[in-house]
């Protein structure tokens, strides 16, 4: 680890969670440069929702780079996007009754996010865009001033300047409508809550500790947003994709965001981002707003060639039994450690436990890495430990993670 600790920047973060020089991987394991195995209960932070290195996936980009396929095009036409649009129009669009235009956006989730709140501002004339306690939206300017956690904001930074940042579902506690005191606040011209241009929320709000929203809350949401011309975005970067059981996030709760985020997982691993736009807030003047590798043909090989995940119904009902497995577990612990007062959330294939006792959570993460499985610890207070497995793990690969888990949760209390 020394090259990494001399010569990289002090802004390094995951290698020292998971203090391994990585190697190879194959869909939910990890080899380091020793050979030794880890599961992998990360998945890049849900980058890897489709495995590493899926071979349909790899066997695609391997055809393109031999007959010298476009890599690098900004915007222009090439066959590459030409197949990823028409595909994710076909597969994933169509099906679901969905009529949006697709935005290209840079590589990254917060570019996107950037993308976004710039055209909401653009087409309502209006500055005010509301995000929630405990969001995560990225780290550039404009999302950080959507992100809700103090550790990432320096006053030097430009603060939350035209953000209002509402009380998420249930951050009450469940007798709290926190729809209707944001409705509350939107209609009383007295509250000093200007009328916004874009509510911009997670369905499931990852980094910020493993907390989803209802369906009633959401569908709440939405109908504030259309009753007042509001734009809905949803960030849909992290918990999309699948990761929650259906493509988007949101379907669950029948509702039809005016533009949806993407990234992470839409490349495979490869950087790609987009946003999903209903056509009537397509305004954008032709270079308005652009990005150097809005044009990376190679995700959208790989990105294209994921889709056929989603052709047939058989991922989501994978992801049911594993996410009813993983649940089944959780409980268990809950019943069978009551000195820990474990708290479980989660939906699909994210679930959070969170372990309130101040520092346990890292120390369980740590140990953890010591045994071979890597998972990550979030929340305001890193006292939640996400558990966030490739969609594609073998069950035998969850259950084993799984018994780690329980292992060193027996060996510690």
């Amino acid at each position: 680890m020394q090259a990494f600790e001399s010569l990289e920047s002090e802004v390094r973060s995951y290698i020292r969670s998971f203090p391994a020089v990585f190697d190879r991987a194959e869909n939910a394991i990890i080899w380091d440069d020793r050979g030794r195995e880890y599961i992998d209960f990360f998945a890049g932070a849900g980058t890897l929702n489709y495995g590493h290195n899926p071979k349909p996936m790899l066997d695609a980009i391997m055809s393109y780079l031999e007959k010298r396929g476009i890599m690098h095009s900004l915007d222009k036409a090439t066959v590459a996007k030409q197949r990823f649009l028409e595909s994710f129009d076909q597969v994933i669009l169509q099906p679901r009754g969905l009529d949006y235009k697709i935005q290209f956006t840079g590589p990254t989730g917060t570019n996107a996010v950037e993308a976004a709140i710039k055209l909401a501002r653009r087409v309502t004339g209006r500055k005010n865009v509301v995000a929630f306690t405990r969001g995560y939206h990225g780290l550039t300017a404009g999302a950080l001033a959507l992100t809700a956690n103090d550790y990432y904001h320096q006053s030097v930074y430009g603060g939350r300047s035209n953000v209002y940042h509402a009380p998420y579902d249930q951050y009450f506690g469940a007798e709290v409508d926190t729809a209707a005191h944001l409705t509350q606040l939107i209609e009383d011209t007295s509250s000093g809550v200007a009328l916004p241009a874009a509510i911009i929320l997670e369905t499931v709000q990852g980094e910020g500790g493993i907390y989803p929203a209802s369906k009633a809350w959401l569908q709440s949401i939405a109908a504030l947003c259309r009753k007042h011309d509001i734009l809905l975005i949803v960030d849909d970067i992290q918990v999309g994709n699948g990761r929650t059981g259906d493509f988007f996030s949101f379907e669950f709760a029948g509702i039809v965001p005016d533009i949806v985020c993407l990234s992470k997982s839409i490349g495979g691993g490869l950087p790609l981002a987009l946003n999903l736009i209903k056509p009537e807030w397509d305004k954008w003047l032709p270079g308005e707003h652009t990005g150097t590798f809005r044009g990376n043909n190679l995700a959208f090989v790989a990105a294209t060639e994921l889709l056929s995940f989603w052709k047939t119904e058989d991922l989501a009902q994978d992801i049911a039994i594993k996410s009813e497995l993983i649940h089944n577990k959780l409980r268990q612990w809950q019943a069978d450690y009551p000195a820990l007062n474990l708290q479980i959330r989660g939906r699909g294939l994210v679930w959070g436990l969170e372990i309130p006792e101040a520092n346990v959570a890292k120390q369980v993460a740590n140990e953890l890495f010591a045994n071979g499985l890597l998972v990550e610890s979030c929340g305001a207070k890193d006292s939640v430990l996400k558990i966030l497995p490739p969609l594609t793990i073998e069950v035998e690969t969850l259950t084993k993670g799984l018994d780690k888990m329980e292992q060193v949760l027996t060996k510690m209390y």
